[in-house]
């Protein structure tokens, strides 16, 4: 987002000098009037620009906080959804290299006001689904009356057959800052959106909400997660409209041009226009900037150190990219958090940690003027700092959710191992159950059953939400000190030490995320000073596409596949197919979500220091012999000073030999 956004400025900006061998007619210090228009235009810009970007974070945020929300409405497994949060990335591949290199040579403007029309129509386009399909029907037990009569959920088997086997199917249905900061806030936002949207039944306002039995604690709940989209498509539609009433270049203020005080970030956007200016009365030739392409793109991949940074960054970014993806799935699995909450705590605590570790490394960058050297150190020492204080995470996960056949066997001790007859027992073997269904009960017990008909319940009272089952067969087999063999609808919460580890886990997570990110705008810089200036907008767009390809969309896919395979209870459809996950191992979906993440993060360390010291050997070798070379050039240069004051002392004409000696 970060170079999408430099490159705009930059090339909306660029045409505006004048050509080469063209004579300026304007005074040196131009009236207020004139330069008025100017810079009102290009606020103008910058603040489109930025709400562009804003629109763009949002609608990103958003996304990464649905996951779970898309996963339970469509009944499919993380791998899929890990599929649908890469396709994100894909449109953006089709171009982004092209325009980095060919530098967009018709209305900026209106190409990014097009652009613009192109992704709020594609983030409307994500909630549609939502209003062409049934509404969502989770697996729950339907008495067949609201009244308060007694209803034996458990079918008696005459013939005290064997339970119905596995296939029977379910019965339920920029300047500096300003673009930056907006890059940042948006995530923000969109996770705020996300919690407020999961808060609310996802067939809001087509269906009755008092018969709604789950509450957004129930993991069958499923949020208005379509109402985001259409907030998120309509403000990026509204950000379209300043950009087709901008003129196509902007004149650069000369203030600007002249000064020399700009900083790195001000320099890449504004300075070394000379190299792009072309002739007068000549155009560039597409077919002549093609075959330097790859003669470019070599040059940067001969590059050890960006090369290696590229890797290094790569690899980075596949462990934050699935991390982030995955965050809130693993707040509601491994502590018994909602959706809303978990999105809540993300947006509220986790990203601001982010903005401001990126700021902080901007302002150590700029008040100690790090060199390229101390760029790459501070790089590569918040890495090695935040993940070795990622490493802690792993103490900090809650055990299994008691739940009667998956964690703990039906008399309350825990099973050696899982197989699928485990969910039946002696004391539901006469019930015609159906182990494919999932509708949780907590018993008085404190363990979970997957159905009332698999606790053994013999008859119901109430309705919706305050359905009681009583005389629960296999609930009275492990029975609480009251003795009482009743069941409520819905999972048992986790013990009150959750709690606890979870505001410990914030904690962490949060200077883990700050610590993480200090060591971006070092990264940053590091990548602009490595390269030359002529190649630094191909540089970036290489950067930017290959984190795209090799990370954004890789990332959440395998991530989603490990996940998957520390489910424990599978969902199935009406049509018999696999569908998501009702339940996770958690301590099997902490190994996986933390070390997939340390592991990756250990690789990127590895590559970063090769980056220091091919840093080192390359560069600093380099500014060694150049200072030598300018020592020796010095020397000279006075030398050849002093034979020309001897000479010019000679050809003096009151000047004789011996005139000093006298003197």
């Amino acid at each position: 987002m970060d170079t999408s956004s430099k490159e705009n400025i930059r090339l909306f900006s660029k045409n505006s000098m004048q050509p080469v061998g063209r004579l300026s007619f304007q005074t040196e210090y131009p009236s207020p009037e004139e330069k008025q228009p100017c810079c009102g235009q290009l606020k103008v810009f910058l603040g489109a620009l930025s709400f562009v970007y804003f629109a763009k974070a949002l609608a990103e945020g958003y996304l990464k906080s649905t996951i779970t929300q898309i996963e339970r409405r469509f009944d499919i497994p993380s791998s899929l959804v890990g599929i649908i949060d890469g396709s994100f990335e894909i449109g953006n591949l089709l171009v982004i290299a092209f325009v980095s290199y060919f530098g967009a040579k018709l209305h900026r403007p209106k190409i990014i006001g097009a652009g613009c029309l192109i992704m709020g129509v594609g983030t409307l386009l994500i909630a549609m689904p939502q209003f062409f399909m049934e509404h969502y029907k989770y697996e729950r037990y339907s008495p067949v009356s609201n009244s308060t009569l007694s209803i034996s959920p458990c079918l008696l088997d005459s013939n005290n057959s064997l339970p119905i086997p596995v296939a029977e199917k379910s019965q339920s249905k920029i300047n500096n800052g300003c673009v930056q900061t907006v890059a940042i806030i948006g995530p923000i936002f969109g996770f705020l959106l996300g919690s407020l949207c999961a808060k609310l039944y996802v067939d809001i306002g087509f269906v009755n909400l008092d018969h709604i039995t789950i509450t957004p604690k129930d993991p069958q709940w499923v949020g208005a997660w379509w109402l985001g989209y259409l907030i998120a498509g309509s403000i990026t539609l509204l950000a379209a409209v300043p950009f087709w009433c901008l003129p196509r270049t902007l004149p650069r203020p000369r203030s600007r041009e002249d000064s020399s005080s700009s900083s790195e970030k001000s320099k890449f956007i504004m300075d070394d226009h000379t190299d792009y200016q072309t002739p007068p009365g000549e155009k560039a030739k597409i077919m002549e900037m093609a075959r330097d392409f790859l003669p470019s793109l070599k040059s940067l991949f001969g590059n050890p150190v960006y090369f290696l940074y590229l890797c290094a960054s790569t690899v980075q970014f596949n462990s934050l990219f699935g991390m982030v993806t995955y965050k809130p799935k693993y707040i509601e699995q491994q502590y018994g958090q909602s959706a809303s909450k978990a999105n809540f705590v993300i947006g509220l605590i986790n990203i601001p940690a982010v903005a401001l570790g990126i700021f902080s490394g901007g302002i150590v960058m700029k008040k100690f003027r790090i060199s390229i050297c101390g760029a790459a150190k501070l790089y590569l020492g918040s890495s090695v700092l935040g993940y070795l204080l990622f490493l802690s995470l792993f103490a900090l996960g809650c055990e299994n959710s008691d739940v009667a056949g998956l964690t703990i066997s039906y008399q309350g001790t825990k099973p050696v191992s899982y197989h699928e007859r485990a969910l039946f027992s002696d004391c539901n073997s006469r019930c015609k159950c159906s182990e494919t269904k999932w509708e949780p009960i907590c018993g008085e017990n404190g363990i979970t059953y997957a159905s009332a008909c698999l606790a053994g319940c013999q008859t119901t009272t109430g309705s919706g939400k305050t359905t009681v089952f009583n005389n629960c067969t296999c609930v009275g087999l492990a029975a609480s000190k009251s003795g009482n063999s009743t069941g409520m609808v819905g999972r048992c919460q986790k013990d009150n030490g959750c709690a606890k580890m979870f505001l410990y886990f914030l904690v962490i997570a949060v200077i883990t995320s700050y610590t993480l990110s200090v060591g971006g705008i070092p990264g940053y810089i590091l990548l602009l000073r490595c390269i030359k200036p002529q190649l630094k907008s191909f540089a970036l767009g290489i950067y930017t596409l290959a984190v795209r390809v090799l990370a954004g969309i890789p990332s959440p896919i395998y991530f989603g596949v490990l996940i998957d395979t520390s489910c424990l209870k599978w969902g199935f459809k009406r049509c018999g197919s696999k569908g998501s996950c009702r339940l996770y191992d958690s301590n099997a979906f902490r190994h996986i979500y933390l070390g997939l993440t340390m592991m990756l993060g250990i690789m990127s360390i590895f590559l970063s220091t090769a980056v220091l010291f091919t840093l080192k050997k390359n560069y600093v070798s380099k500014h060694r012999s150049f200072r030598t070379k300018r020592e020796r050039t010095m020397v000279s240069t006075r030398i050849r000073k002093e034979n020309c004051t001897t000479s010019d002392h000679l050809l003096q004409p009151n000047y004789w030999p011996g005139k000093e000696t006298q003197l």
